[in-house]
């Protein structure tokens, strides 16, 4: 059974990780807020404390996981710290990726995050690819259109684990 893990599992995540339980995937969910876990477990998915300005919280939940989604294209926040994760934080974490079992990475690159920060994410990823051919998606569904994105996120999810 494949396992994915949510980084941002807020409503489009745990609709994202609903979707994938029902096609027989495992799904872990990270919230920064200890007080989303228990609405993260009622959606079936297993819940995780873990900051994305901290990657060493995420590192320790990827050792049985196949597909990482960064779903923070609407991440809220200090505005350098929301940056941060678009930018060092998670070029340091797609760096680490390769020494553990993640074979996919999923990047949401529409939200409410600067255009800029995005774009700079958009770039890290594309890096990490080529660097250590990790295998990437990246969705610019707008999450606006709720079906249309979850689509997305779906095809991108399957997409990149044939």
């Amino acid at each position: 059974m494949a396992r994915a893990l949510i980084v941002g599992c807020g409503c489009r995540g745990r609709l994202l990780g609903e979707r994938l339980l029902a096609e027989g995937w495992a799904v872990r969910g990270t919230t920064r807020r200890a007080g989303a876990m228990a609405t993260i477990e009622a959606a079936g998915i297993e819940p995780a404390l873990a900051d994305p300005e901290m990657p060493g919280t995420l590192l320790d939940l990827v050792g049985d996981v196949t597909v990482v989604h960064w779903l923070l294209g609407s991440a809220q926040g200090e505005p350098t710290a929301v940056a941060a994760i678009h930018g060092p934080r998670l070029e340091r974490f797609l760096e680490k990726l390769v020494d553990t079992p993640v074979r996919c990475f999923v990047y949401e690159a529409v939200g409410t995050v600067s255009a800029d920060d995005l774009a700079r994410g958009e770039a890290a990823v594309a890096a990490a690819a080529t660097t250590w051919r990790i295998p990437v998606e990246v969705v610019k569904a707008s999450p606006s259109d709720l079906q249309g994105w979850l689509q997305s996120m779906l095809g991108a999810t399957l997409q990149i684990v044939r």
